[in-house]
């Protein structure tokens, strides 16, 4: 069920391992939260929940549930929000489609995915859905701006317990490929908005005008850029690509981030799959469209299409056999770099690369170099130089290394990853044009059929916002502080006529640098090398590739982050790390009733939370229940007890069980609540008294499938029951 009140704090229900998690950890928080008087509720964010609030009129009434992502993009706009999230999934075209055909199995009367919509019912069904896909949640719910970090007893742990990285070696042919021109970045204008405007965004042809976008409105002072992709000059690209793959004995890799960026990736990497069969497709194009083939859903779907087609698959044979291999998502399954859009997201995949050693799996089950295929030249820079710098100094000791923090103007929307409503892929030659309300054209490009346009933009008081922020964490650390912007860049300049002034005014210039992302990627690892620390202080795409790329090669993971979200209303978000191979671990917990996803995010974000909530309420018991959180956190990395890999391990149950003990026993021994301490004293020693039973009745457990009632939208009942295994535990908790 859905809380319909305000609680003191506001948990997300989402997707897969993170979700699964929660049936174990919430319970516990409960418990312990009561005691200090606060509130705890929850709102489902999950892409299930998503659809199933799209589409009210369908549904039984106990099917329905309220918009609750609707309702928390309201809330982080107000002082009291102070909400936990956990990632959730970005949906894909493929994704979406199975959770809906999960739902109907499961009785729910929603419509299918419309993927051609012809009649007013399927064109409304597929808007809806079009809303929920990609990153639909982000958006709304990032009203402030990013501060990610390692927490300290994380760095610490990760220092004493360093992880095993892949050697590199100076010869390795592993490199990262972008298009030599015609890409975002080369096309790219921007301008800053004296007055507050309303913009349409038109398509002029020889046929005449199209309005693409009308009503795009901009307070003063926001940046809106505009840009294009050529098609031509990508496909020219991609197979340029593929041969020089070839020649070179080494892997094809692709990576985009066909989730957030839900218009414009898919695409391009529909541009791969077409180029990758190309004369599959220039001799039985027609007939794979009469079986409902797109190439941007995937070579796993144009399979599933064509498999009745022995000439079609033939011809799929012939060409596959003739190209390089390709990068593998799971080589044991067959399932490549181009089966899914969603499979292979750029700021998971290259840092794993990175520090593997510039290795990719291979189709053999081995391990080999590749060839990153990054077309647009934005951010392709900072893998690219990332490599040459491992080339050429070997790899990261994460014993001695410093940490990279990061301060990411995302607040409302900002830069590419709000571009979603305003980025088109063009369907007849022409120029297409922003033009204000009052006649004056913004920005214009010469278009030909099928190239990818965008305008994304960033508002003046999250940029203003986001300098403030940088000015705060840079005195309360002393670090090396480095804005990630590019002065030839279009978008950046503009950025960078906000920041400098800003630093001046408050004396501090002195303080920062300013590089472009190339640049500031060798400063920056040439910095945490020495054992020295650094802020990166950047827009939205780089915040989001950053805060994967360092904490993977500093700690082994992004999951274990902090990441807190200054709500630019008052109010505090705490996020809890990525999601990346939560997929895996579901499946994983599916076969075997093992789950070793790792808490640890949610542990860094609930103390911060209770901790922000005692600031702002004035509540004492909170505090002291956020202190020893951490000091929990603490115990659990000090003792190992964060999930195991395997089967026969201890897993995501057990550390939950740890974290419970751990908590209770500080709040026990604190000194600053003595009726806070006697609550929880006899909870300690119940939990430590029993630790034997309830590790025992939770390995008892593993090794058997675990029957979760489905993948998108799983059984409360049934997930309970996997996940709150120990009796003990749960007469301990309630």
């Amino acid at each position: 069920m859905t809380d319909h009140t305000t609680p003191d704090i506001i948990y997300t229900r989402v997707d897969e391992a993170p979700e699964l998690a929660s049936a174990s950890f919430l319970p516990i928080i409960r418990k312990f939260a009561a005691a200090a008087g606060v509130t705890l509720g929850t709102k489902d964010i999950s892409l299930a929940g998503r659809i199933i609030a799209a589409f009210p009129e369908s549904l039984t009434d106990a099917q329905r549930q309220p918009d609750d992502l609707a309702e928390l993009g309201e809330l982080v706009k107000t002082p009291e929000a102070n909400v936990i999230k956990l990632p959730n999934i970005s949906a894909s075209v493929p994704q979406l489609v199975a959770a809906i055909k999960e739902l109907q199995s499961q009785g729910y009367n929603i419509p299918d995915y419309p993927e051609d919509p012809q009649t007013e019912a399927e064109k409304t069904a597929r808007a809806r859905y079009d809303a929920i896909k990609g990153s639909a949640v982000n958006p709304v719910l990032r009203e402030g701006n990013s501060d990610r970090r390692a927490a300290t007893a994380v760095k610490n742990y990760a220092k004493a317990n360093p992880h095993r990285m892949g050697d590199w070696s100076a010869d390795s042919k592993t490199r990262v490929s972008s298009m030599p021109g015609g890409d975002f970045r080369s096309n790219e204008v921007s301008a800053t908005l004296p007055n507050a405007g309303t913009a349409k965004i038109v398509l002029e042809t020889a046929n005449g005008e199209t309005v693409l976008k009308e009503g795009v409105s901009y307070p003063a002072g926001t940046v809106v850029d505009a840009t294009f992709m050529s098609a031509k000059a990508l496909d020219a690209f991609i197979a340029s690509e593929i041969e020089k793959t070839k020649a070179d004995g080494v892997l094809f890799s692709l990576h985009l981030k066909a989730t957030m960026m839900k218009v414009s990736d898919p695409i391009i990497f529909g541009h791969a799959v077409r180029a990758w069969l190309a004369p599959v497709f220039e001799k039985f194009g027609d007939r794979m469209e009469a079986l409902g083939v797109d190439p941007n859903s995937g070579l796993g779907d144009l399979l599933d299409r064509v498999k009745d087609d022995a000439e079609i698959m033939a011809a799929i044979d012939a060409v596959s056999a003739d190209r390089p291999p390709l990068y593998m998502v799971n080589s044991d399954r067959g399932i490549t770099n181009l089966h899914v859009p969603s499979d292979v997201i750029i700021d998971a995949s290259m840092p794993a690369l990175i520090r593997a050693g510039g290795k990719g799996w291979g189709p053999d089950g081995k391990e080999a170099d590749s060839n990153c295929v990054i077309p647009d030249n934005s951010y392709a820079p900072v893998y690219d130089e990332a490599i040459a710098f491992f080339k050429a100094n070997g790899k990261l000791n994460p014993a001695t290394a410093g940490t990279v923090q990061n301060l990411g103007l995302m607040a409302q929307k900002a830069e590419e990853y709000g571009s979603h409503p305003t980025t088109f892929e063009i369907p007849e030659d022409g120029t297409v044009k922003m033009i204000l309300d009052d006649g004056t054209v913004l920005h214009s490009h010469k278009v030909e059929k099928g190239d990818i346009w965008r305008s994304a933009s960033t508002r003046k008081a999250p940029i203003e916002d986001w300098v403030n922020l940088a000015i705060s964490r840079q005195k309360a650390t002393g670090f090396r502080s480095i804005f990630w912007l590019d002065e030839t860049r279009a978008h950046d300049a503009q950025l960078i006529a906000y920041v400098k002034p800003i630093l001046e005014a408050k004396g501090v210039a002195d303080k920062f640098e300013i590089m472009a992302p190339r640049e500031a990627t060798r400063a920056s690892l040439e910095t945490i090398t020495k054992g020295e620390n650094s802020i990166a202080i950047t827009g939205n795409v780089l915040r989001d590739y950053l805060t994967d790329l360092f904490p993977i090669l500093e700690l082994a993971t992004s999951a274990k982050m902090l990441s807190i979200v200054k709500l630019m209303n008052g109010g505090g978000l705490f996020e809890t790390g990525a999601g990346g191979s939560a997929p895996k671990h579901v499946q994983q917990l599916m076969e075997e009733n093992h789950l070793r996803w790792d808490s640890l995010g949610e542990f860094c974000a609930l103390g911060e939370s209770l901790k922000f909530l005692g600031e702002v309420k004035g509540n004492a018991r909170a505090t002291i229940l956020g202190e020893a959180v951490d000091a929990a956190t603490q115990g659990i990395l000090d003792n190992d007890r964060s999930p195991g890999r395997k089967v026969g391990q201890p897993d995501n149950r057990d550390s939950h069980f740890w974290f419970a003990l751990y908590w209770a026993e500080a709040l026990a021994a604190q000194d600053k609540d003595a009726d806070l301490a006697a609550h929880f004293a006899p909870i300690a020693k119940a939990l430590s008294d029993n630790a034997e039973t309830i590790t025992g009745e939770m390995a008892a457990v593993r090794g058997a499938p675990a029957d979760l009632g489905g993948y998108y939208h799983t059984d409360p009942d049934k997930t309970a029951l996997v996940m709150r295994p120990s009796a003990t535990l749960n007469g301990i908790i309630g």
